[in-house]
């Protein structure tokens, strides 16, 4: 399945390279919500608020009563999960907010886990050069991502992973590090950084794992009308 992305910065939809550089921005983000009408999920991702510098709450809000949806960035409590799923949203992202002192933080995932129910918790495995990173990627953790899985497993229905490494770049997945972590779990998981055609879509599917895409959508890569009919 392929679900498409739309990344919120400053009010307007983006898509970063690497985490780090703007590449293709847009102040019609409505645009791109009706074009992902239909689609069985579609991820939202707060930038600002993952990175701790402001939030696109409102604009969260109004895009989620309108899509399926699952939201991501900045969800740092029990309230504000609350807050997203009540707020439209069918799934909530956990990241940062996973960890304390650089160690999962099982407490807090099962607070959540009770209040909003596992099978609305999607948890992010980010990486660069293979290892964990949090804070909107700025952060490297010394816990392997296969051991993050292992501990959150009970408190979650889906992994996310991102290799921010190729994130943006158009370069094409790294299929063997997506087939890594997906021997890590087997709780459903999706994919990103890097999905730049239909054929790997469709790798991915025949893998069992969804494919998170960006960059090759909002550059007219991946036929989305195409895409919507798989």
């Amino acid at each position: 399945m392929l679900i498409p992305s739309i990344d919120l910065k400053g009010g307007k939809a983006v898509q970063l390279v690497q985490g780090d550089k703007v590449a293709i921005e847009t102040s019609d983000v409505f645009r791109w919500v009706r074009r992902f009408q239909g689609f069985p999920m579609v991820q939202i991702i707060d930038l600002d608020a993952a990175m701790g510098s402001g939030d696109n709450n409102e604009l969260v809000r109004r895009v989620s009563v309108k899509l399926a949806c699952r939201v991501g960035g900045g969800i740092r409590s029990v309230d504000r999960a609350r807050e997203v799923i009540d707020a439209g949203a069918n799934k909530i992202i956990l990241s940062t907010a996973l960890f304390k002192e650089g160690r999962p933080d099982l407490a807090f995932a099962a607070k959540v886990c009770d209040a909003v129910g596992r099978e609305q918790i999607v948890i992010a495995v980010d990486t660069r050069a293979g290892r964990l990173v949090t804070h909107g990627w700025r952060t490297t953790l010394t816990v392997t991502p296969a051991e993050a899985m292992k501990a959150f497993e009970p408190y979650c229905d889906e992994f996310l992973y991102t290799d921010v490494d190729r994130e943006g770049l158009m370069q094409g997945i790294d299929m063997a590090a997506v087939e890594a972590i997906r021997a890590a779990t087997a709780h459903r998981l999706s994919a990103a950084g890097g999905v730049t055609s239909q054929a790997e879509v469709d790798a991915l599917d025949a893998r069992g794992i969804d494919a998170v895409v960006g960059m090759a959508i909002y550059a007219g890569v991946i036929d989305l009308d195409a895409a919507k009919k798989k």
